[in-house]
């Protein structure tokens, strides 16, 4: 266990010279030492790059829910395991120990074998943030089935692509979901998407708001009804390390979405690890993410990450602004939360509000801060700090992706020091380098360039789903022996690591490349400013100019005066050369429902390629399209 706690400055850096100079040993040693498994492994790693193939704990035999239920069970059977906390406060909220979460996952699992579902069997998921998400999703890991949970936001079209590309045979689904003061009809969406699917041969219908639905006899099964007649145990199928565990999507640059592959073991050892050390959980901690599972920061460090490590998770159905802005602080304090770990996104709506809405909440228990799905920027970053934290708790900024599996660039509380806006350091096992357009590392410092990382890591995707040649393309081809992550960074004099944004977020402007986080945080500064997005667009003389997508806190604005400010503010802070050659102001700014700004089509708005926007249905708000093209300038 020595080498699993990651606790003081010294730790840090020997374990990562360990992790460094001998990474094989380093992860054979924290999976041999820290998790069960039915067989150990003939060699740690196998890795080609240039052809994008590799293995880690080659021939092992393990299953993950093994590892994240059944030996806590046993030996805490009593602790809470997964919180529920309803959208609705109103609404009692559930708890789950770790022996009743065996139960109810052996039953869920049960209830899949009772169809038909078998091992490498796609089972495709799309429910509200409730208990019964969790258990589906252990379930097929615990029957060796292979999870797709495509987020419960997401279009009839959206839901249907992901069905056709994985071959989904199964759908689990409820009649509906709660968000905020609305009802969504979950079972119309997916008997829509199904119309233009193939594969799909059961629906698994659980209630959860009581709707009328349409049940189509044969297909149409009601969970409740097949669970009440099966057993609560299942034994756990023996799984090989590399065999897929779950298939996730994530958006392509095209407009496609890209299957992600992630295997059993290394994802495991991986998101366990870095859960632990970078949250710095202890026994009786109460950790909370505000994620959906629907994406991988539900996958990892909702689920896996935390019941692997024994720890008592939270389940939030709802939304922070329901039934108005106190929701979180309500939760934190209701639950003496310890962790908390949300996106910047929801930092800025909540701050946009003011202060009054944390009043009278007591935070006292909070220990570690986090933030994920984007850089956050300083104005944000400082409030959370001071209002959220009290100035007392640390924030971790981490940096990962979909593709990662999980944490691979962050701070890590009282052994790696935070700094604002900057993601920090690599975690242990992790090397990245930041490369020129020739591919020759950068040593300058604050040089953006691009982020690629050198070796692999045990929780990376092993393949996009039926494309390894489009997988290779996207993440090996740009840079020989490299994993690109399609990120820009620099590093500042301490070997503090800054993500800028995609790289087609670097601007090439009059020959010099200007990243679009620092302009943003720039305009961000404006009182009058709620958020912002910066792109290129083609320009005669300059070769690119910038048009910024600006959303305001206010109606009341003289437009002219405003833009004015703002290019003075950019001037200041940056240069005179990263000023705004275009400004309009929206209502909102295109979001993915993961709360990431869809840049990709606010690029093709400013460059007037309107014919060619790719798919948005996969947008939180889809209508904010329509309303930048029509006083786009």
């Amino acid at each position: 266990m020595s080498d699993y706690i990651i606790n003081t400055p010294n730790k840090y850096k020997e374990n990562y010279n360990k992790s460094i100079c001998d990474p094989e040993q380093f992860w054979s040693d924290i999976a041999k030492n820290n998790f069960s498994w039915y067989e150990h492994w003939s060699k740690v790693l196998e890795c080609n790059f240039k052809e994008a193939k590799i293995k880690w704990f080659k021939d092992a035999k393990l299953n993950i829910t093994v590892n994240s239920i059944d030996r806590h069970a046993e030996l805490t059977p009593e602790k809470k395991a997964i919180i529920f906390e309803p959208n609705n406060p109103n609404e009692k909220s559930k708890s789950f120990t770790y022996l009743e979460l065996l139960k109810e996952v052996s039953k869920t699992a049960n209830v899949l074998k009772s169809i038909g579902v078998k091992k490498g069997d796609r089972v495709c998921i799309y429910l509200p943030m409730i208990p019964e998400l969790a258990f589906s999703v252990l379930a097929c890991a615990r029957i060796g089935a292979i999870h797709s949970v495509v987020f419960a936001g997401f279009s009839s079209e959206a839901l249907a692509t992901r069905i056709n590309d994985c071959k989904s045979t199964v759908i689990i689904t409820s009649d509906g979901s709660f968000r905020g003061d609305k009802t969504i009809n979950l079972k119309f969406i997916v008997d829509e998407a199904i119309n233009r699917c193939n594969s799909t041969q059961k629906v698994l219908l659980i209630k959860r708001t009581n709707e009328e639905v349409n049940i189509i006899p044969e297909r149409d099964i009601l969970f409740e009804e097949i669970k009440s007649k099966v057993s609560d145990e299942c034994n756990p199928e023996i799984m090989d390390a590399e065999d897929p565990l779950f298939i996730l999507y994530t958006s392509g640059s095209t407009g496609k979405p890209k299957g992600m592959v992630h295997t059993c073991a290394g994802y495991m050892v991986y998101v366990s690890y870095t859960f632990k050390n970078i949250f710095q959980y202890e026994n009786n901690d109460v950790y909370w993410c505000t994620a959906d599972i629907g994406w991988i920061t539900g996958h990892s460090y909702i689920i896996y990450g935390p019941l692997c490590n024994g720890a008592t998770t939270l389940m939030f159905e709802g939304i922070p602004s329901y039934p108005n802005y106190s929701r979180f602080w309500e939760i934190v304090e209701k639950y003496k939360i310890n962790q908390f770990y949300t996106a910047p996104t929801a930092i800025r709506a909540i701050a946009k509000q003011g202060n009054k809405f944390l009043k009278g909440f007591d935070l006292s228990s909070l220990k570690v801060l986090g933030t994920v799905g984007e850089p956050i920027n300083i104005e944000a970053w400082d409030w959370y700090y001071k209002n959220v934290g009290n100035s007392k708790c640390p924030i971790v900024d981490t940096w990962w992706q979909t593709e990662t599996g999980g944490i691979m660039i962050s701070s890590i509380p009282n052994v790696v020091a935070d700094k604002p806006t900057f993601a920090t350091k690599p975690f242990l096992g992790i090397q990245p380098i930041i490369l020129s357009e020739s591919g020759v590392e950068i040593i300058k410092y604050e040089k953006v360039g691009k982020l690629c990382i050198s070796f692999p890591w045990p929780s990376m995707a092993r393949t996009i789903w039926g494309d390894h040649k489009r997988f290779t393309n996207t993440y090996f081809s740009a840079f020989k022996d490299k994993y690109f992550t399609g990120d820009g960074a620099y590093k500042d004099k301490l070997g503090n690591i800054r993500i800028t944004g995609r790289v087609d977020d670097v601007i090439i402007v009059s020959g010099h490349n200007l990243g679009t986080a620092p302009i943003e945080d720039a305009i961000n500064e404006h009182n009058l400013v709620a958020e912002s997005a910066i792109v290129g667009y083609p320009h005669e003389i300059k070769g690119n100019a910038l048009y910024g997508f600006i959303t305001l806190n206010t109606e009341n604005y003289d437009e002219y005066t405003l833009m004015k400010q703002i290019n003075e503010i950019i001037s200041k802070r940056i240069g005179s050369i990263a000023k705004l050659q275009k400004i309009q102001f929206t209502k909102a700014l295109p979001k993915t429902r993961s709360g990431k700004i869809m840049r990709r089509i606010l690029r093709k708005v400013a460059g007037k390629d309107i014919e060619n926007l790719g798919d948005i249905s996969t947008l939180l708000n889809p209508d904010v399209v329509k309303e930048i093209i029509s006083n786009s300038q």
